[in-house]
């Protein structure tokens, strides 16, 4: 059955692999470029505030001086970095009082080398850039130029934007719809004689929410990147309606308020993201402005599959879900009931990051479960992730294979807060599952987890590792007594991890949250099990 249904996917594959292939052909034809060419705007409706920019630029500090630079050369530097030029990002860095002869120079090379379709400077996510960031620097660009360049300029905006509008419905990639959409709506507020691309662009985006979104506002991705990225478009198109004075849809007002509680959610002490299912170790910085006459829902513990409990200065994340549909699961990784642990701000136990932002490779290596804080069985991952070419270009990384989580309890007594869960991924071929309880003990303010192997079919030998992934920046010993380790916080701080009648190890691992690979270690706990259950129970604490 799962042959079968790889063939279909292949088969679907190549069929749309053809289709795009005689499309891009298509659109270099002197009929589809001129197809773009529609009414020119006569001037622009309001002047977007070009600051807003810096709510979806990755860009924070400047890079450049565009005066500094000759125009004429400025298209011909062999650059690796050749989109990021192209998508013009970089109008948020450049001295606005200074730079605006070079840069009118720059767009107009731009225009005549550029301004008919081509597959790689006219990508959806470089094209809708350079679209909004035209648009928001459309004051400066414009400044003492010729009727000629104005509606040249004018005529390049609408046709890239025709295009976006042409192809929107086959876009798949949710993450690129939101960047089309934000430009396309950026042009209906700007020219009047292109209302309508206000009008169907808010009706697309409230489709897409609905489509996207849960009832809490989480991704349905589970992905924690996701719902900063799109928090990030959402509260820029909300901007710009309201620069521009038009009536807010109240749906987007609505989606805006609960992605930013979940972002508060989620939020960890060192205002990062938590490195679950495709998170990197991501600060905050470019939204953090909105959260300052929010109030968030305190009272809530469970967003996104995530729970999160805390006492004094414990707190604790742990992934208590199933994976997302396989639609959305290209950014999964296999780490069910994984918990991230922080104490007096600092992150101690982590997992291991999304390797997005280093290569291709760290990418795939991070969605195994090993890298994760959790359970694995003969070294294998619990989910199995697509591995056909084809297949995952078109259709994305996506997983093969689903799971249950089940049985999930939250505890808040006299004595302990914290909650337990089980997932049965090991079931089907080692006929075994996983229960995790962890704890927090207020008295002692000690962390304690509960870790189960329940065997429901005998006669399968496996060989279980437990990980617990130490923050890089921290250093971890094993002790004498075989069963625990030293994890040095500081100088004169310290914790003990301890298991009681197991033997631990440490391990030589990797941390990939960040842009390169950081050597790490890991506690281990491992042995072998045939027709019984086991119980392991271990410990964080103070030592004293």
């Amino acid at each position: 059955m799962f042959g079968l249904k790889s063939v279909f996917l292949y088969l679907v594959a190549c069929q749309i692999t053809l289709i795009k292939f005689f499309k891009k052909i298509y659109f270099s034809s002197k009929n589809y470029n001129k197809s773009l060419e529609t009414k020119i705007p006569q001037q622009i409706y309001y002047n977007p505030n070009p600051f807003l920019l810096s709510i979806i630029t990755p860009y924070s500090e400047r890079s450049f001086k565009v005066s500094d630079i000759d125009p004429n050369v400025f298209w011909l530097t062999d650059n690796k970095d050749s989109q990021q030029m192209h998508n013009f990002f970089w109008l948020n860095l450049i001295d606005r009082k200074a730079d605006n002869k070079n840069l009118k120079k720059i767009i107009y090379l731009w225009m005549i080398k550029n301004a008919k379709y081509k597959k790689e400077i006219w990508e959806t996510s470089t094209l809708s850039a350079r679209v909004t960031s035209w648009i928001l620097n459309i004051d400066i660009i414009l400044k003492n130029c010729t009727f000629d360049f104005k509606k040249n300029f004018f005529n390049c905006i609408i046709s890239q934007t025709n295009h976006l509008k042409k192809n929107i419905k086959f876009e798949k990639n949710l993450s690129k719809k939101i960047e089309i959409l934000s430009a396309i709506i950026l042009t209906g507020l700007v020219f009047k004689e292109y209302e309508e691309n206000f009008n169907s662009g808010i009706k697309e985006l409230e489709s897409l929410i609905k489509d996207f979104f849960d009832n809490d506002g989480f991704p349905l991705s589970r992905n924690p990147n996701d719902l900063v990225f799109f928090s990030k478009y959402l509260i820029f198109c909300r901007e710009l309606i309201k620069d521009s004075q038009k009536y807010m849809p109240e749906f987007l007002e609505d989606i805006i308020k609960k992605n930013l509680n979940c972002i508060h959610f989620i939020k960890t002490p060192d205002n990062q993201m938590p490195l679950f299912n495709g998170a990197n170790a991501v600060k905050f910085n470019q939204i953090e402005k909105y959260f300052e006459n929010f109030k968030p829902d305190n009272k809530i513990d469970k967003l996104g599959g995530l729970f999160k409990f805390k006492h004094k200065n414990n707190l604790i994340l742990i992934d208590v879900d199933k994976p997302p549909q396989k639609k959305f699961s290209k950014s999964y990784q296999s780490g069910p009931l994984s918990f991230e642990y922080f104490l007096d701000g600092i992150k101690i136990i982590t997992n291991s990051g999304f390797g997005s932002l280093i290569s291709k490779k760290a990418e795939i290596l991070s969605r195994l479960t090993a890298c994760q804080s959790t359970l694995t069985i003969n070294d294998t991952s619990i989910t199995k992730f697509e591995k056909n070419e084809m297949i995952n270009k078109v259709f994305g990384d996506s997983i093969q294979n689903d799971f249950k989580s089940f049985d999930f309890i939250s505890k808040n007594e006299n004595d302990l807060v914290g909650c337990s869960a089980t997932n049965n991924g090991y079931e089907k071929i080692f006929g075994c599952t996983h229960k995790r309880e962890i704890y927090i003990d207020k008295i002692s303010n000690n962390l304690k987890g509960i870790d189960h192997i329940y065997k429901i079919k005998d006669g399968h030998p496996i060989r279980y590792t437990f990980r617990f992934h130490i923050n890089p920046e921290l250093n971890v010993v094993k002790t004498m007594s075989g069963n625990s380790a030293l994890i040095q916080i500081t100088k004169n701080k310290s914790l003990l991890f301890s298991v009681s009648e197991e033997n631990l190890n440490i391990e030589k691992s990797i941390f990939l949250g960040e842009k390169k690979i950081v050597d790490s270690t890991c506690i281990t706990i491992s042995g072998n099990l045939v027709n019984k259950n086991k119980i392991f129970n271990w410990e964080i604490k103070k030592n004293i």
